[in-house]
């Protein structure tokens, strides 16, 4: 009796049209849909240091972007790991905070990680190493130059007198002078960006040292602002600078050296 119960109550459910369980999860497995093939040329600086008597060229690769992230630095990524393994360039943090990626990118220097493929456009993109500076190898500059300019401005806080029983104090005031100066992340997008620099760069010391040497003249705990200012006092190490601006137009992070180039130079000349 109790299973003809059953019987008729499941038959009932049945006929009203009430899914079983079984049935509603087999259903709703979605089935993905495969997005449009997206091509995107991208046109990329090659040259082989082990091959010196070959004359750099530009290499074409094209890529799917819908199987590829948004910015420059995904692509390369992807051309490296499925296309070509031989390809060379510099990367680290992808968050534009390490510089390492910097490049030329359809003629601006910026940074890879920061700098979005134009999915718009069927263009190609055209992709160099940083302007003006000896190439290690394919999309890598030799910043040797580059940081040991930025290592004779003594980058850091020099204090004779610290105070023994606390740590440095600053006023709010004091501390806003350094904004904007503070955040360069030493990429050499400005410095290989500046006509001064590419035509003197063994002696004129662009855009980025000079504004990381001006972060420490401004900075009110440091007590050697005379002798930096007495170290640029000649022709090249900032005179040489013309403010062309193309160092603020390029900067990633949105500095402008160009400004603080001009402070140096005011404070200089009103001595």
């Amino acid at each position: 009796m109790q299973s003809l119960v059953a019987l008729s109550a499941s038959s009932s459910f049945r006929s009203a049209g009430i899914r079983s369980f079984a049935s509603s999860a087999a259903r709703a497995q979605a089935v993905p849909t495969e997005k449009p093939v997206l091509s995107k040329e991208f046109k990329i600086y090659r040259w082989n240091p082990d091959e010196p008597a070959t004359k750099p060229t530009l290499q074409s690769y094209t890529i799917d972007l819908n199987q590829c992230g948004p910015m420059i630095l995904d692509a390369l990524i992807k051309i490296k790991n499925e296309i070509d393994p031989t390809l060379t360039f510099r990367r680290s943090c992808r968050e534009g905070i390490c510089g390492s990626c910097a490049m030329n990118i359809n003629g601006q220097n910026t940074l890879a990680c920061l700098c979005r493929i134009d999915r718009e456009t069927p263009k190609d993109t055209k992709i160099y190493p940083l302007p003006s500076l000896y190439v290690v190898k394919d999309l890598v500059p030799d910043l040797t130059l580059f940081y040991k300019q930025y290592k004779s401005i003594e980058p850091y806080l020099k204090n004779d007198n610290p105070p023994a029983d606390r740590e440095f104090l600053q006023s709010p005031e004091d501390r806003r002078k350094l904004d904007g100066m503070y955040e360069c992340i030493l990429c050499a997008c400005c410095s290989s960006s500046c006509p001064s620099y590419w035509w003197n760069q063994d002696e004129y010391l662009g855009p980025a040292t000079l504004m990381a040497a001006y972060r420490w003249m401004a900075d009110s705990r440091d007590t050697y602002t005379a002798q930096r200012r007495e170290k640029m006092q000649n022709t090249m190490s900032m005179y040489r600078c013309h403010t062309i601006f193309n160092c603020s137009r390029t900067c990633p992070k949105g500095l402008n050296p160009a400004q603080a180039i001009a402070k140096m130079k005011l404070e200089l000349a009103s001595e």
